[in-house]
């Protein structure tokens, strides 16, 4: 994608429209939320779902009374919206839960009470510690690792993951997008390439979630988490799997829940108003793609498909946009650096300037109404990996795409100023 192309693209995207549905941007004055990768802001729509919930049938489900019923019926639905984001065989293959790093620990305690002669798993250096602690943990199980390590031009190259794959490989368990600096993996020739060796593949798609089209069946994995907090939902999680892959699962469940997906995974209450909101988020996802192209004959997957497009378009614009912004600003940006790589990323910005304190810098974007983050983002391998060290790490600029190129200009100003003034 050129620049015209994507100036075209960024000419044709509603940002005011789409801006004009969440609240919390209408109310925030002055304020650039630029840490949506800690938590993106959430729509009407969703906040009005989530409302409806609690206050029209707040009730355990499972009961033969109307307000019961209706929290069924609303599971179900949810259900079927995020097994049509994510192109799922079926929505019963769709677990709800507290967030994703709970279902990577439950999948990893099923996989290691599974091992046998497979006993090898491939963690990465890029992802974050929840995709790589959980798995280490089934070293007492008897688990051995191999690490596929991302290379010095920012992302992880399937030619380096062929030599680390054999016939004793459990699993690759790896991001999908870098919650940290925002690479893209090839996720695709993953699941290809550990397949023939007889493995199967766990991705954490959470940060992916907000910024692209997920599509299980095309990526051929066999397990997939996402969160809704990046996804403009409440606060929850969920995890697929093939149908007959978390049947074999083991998994804790009392003695009363079928022992069949969704059901034995999903182990007590799950917060049923959060899980309305995700339902909501997806709807939220299918009217971008119905208003931007009108048709009364496109599925609602086919909407959610246009509704992405039109963001991952609209993001590549503003990550362009962006990286020339740092650059200007000499930053050191960690990940895919280069203009011509951009389809490599996500505008999710990981960077230092020079020798200037990332937290003074943060603090500085604060006073100046400019919400961004610092630290290790939760990711202590990479940051040894990129020579950083934890206690003071990295900036982190992430957008999606209710932002503006005008904050990002704004941005830039702002960081100018504060780099003279510190320097």
């Amino acid at each position: 994608m050129n620049n015209q192309t994507d100036t075209t693209n960024a000419a044709a995207f509603p940002v005011e429209k789409i801006r004009a549905m969440f609240p919390a941007l209408q109310r925030a004055g002055d304020f650039i939320f630029m840490d949506n990768a800690a938590g993106a802001q959430i729509p009407q729509s969703v906040l009005d779902a989530v409302t409806n919930h609690l206050v029209s049938h707040n009730v355990q489900r499972g009961g033969r009374y109307g307000r019961s019923v209706t929290v069924d019926q609303s599971v179900a639905d949810a259900r079927t919206s995020v097994a049509l984001l994510i192109n799922a065989y079926s929505p019963s293959e769709i677990c709800f839960g507290m967030n994703a790093t709970s279902f990577i620990r439950l999948v990893s305690l099923g996989i290691g009470q599974m091992l046998q002669d497979r006993d090898e798993i491939v963690i990465t250096d890029m992802d974050h510690d929840a995709n790589i602690a959980t798995w280490l943990a089934l070293e007492q199980a008897g688990a051995k690792f191999q690490w596929w390590r991302m290379r010095q031009d920012g992302n992880l190259h399937v030619d380096d993951l062929k030599a680390l794959v054999s016939e004793r490989t459990r699993l690759v368990a790896c991001t999908v997008t870098a919650h940290s600096i925002g690479s893209i993996v090839d996720v695709a020739s993953v699941a290809k390439i550990a397949h023939a060796a007889g493995a199967e593949v766990f991705l954490d798609c959470v940060h992916y979630g907000p910024h692209g089209l997920i599509d299980v069946q095309a990526w051929g994995c066999d397990y997939l988490v996402c969160s809704g907090y990046k996804n403009f939902s409440p606060h929850m999680g969920f995890l697929w799997g093939r149908f007959e892959t978390l049947k074999r699962l083991p998994t804790f469940r009392e003695d009363f829940i079928p022992d069949e997906p969704p059901y034995k995974v999903e182990a007590g209450t799950f917060i049923y108003e959060n899980v309305s909101g995700m339902d909501a988020a997806v709807q939220y996802l299918e009217l971008i793609g119905r208003n931007l192209a009108p048709s009364n004959n496109r599925s609602r997957r086919e909407n959610i498909v246009a509704g992405m497009g039109a963001i991952r378009d609209y993001e590549l614009f503003l990550a362009r946009e962006m990286m020339a912004v740092l650059k200007n600003c000499g930053a050191t940006i960690y990940g895919v650096a280069d203009e011509g790589r951009i389809n490599e990323r996500v505008p999710t910005f990981c960077f230092n300037i020079g020798t200037l304190s990332p937290q003074k810098i943060v603090e500085e974007m604060a006073d100046m109404q400019i919400g961004i983050r610092d630290g290790h983002m939760y990711a202590p391998r990479l940051m040894k990996r990129l020579n950083l060290s934890m206690d003071s790490g990295a900036i982190r600029a992430s957008l999606v795409h209710y932002n503006t190129v005008e904050e990002v200009r704004r941005f830039g100003e702002a960081l100018r100023a504060i780099v003279a003034k510190l320097s």
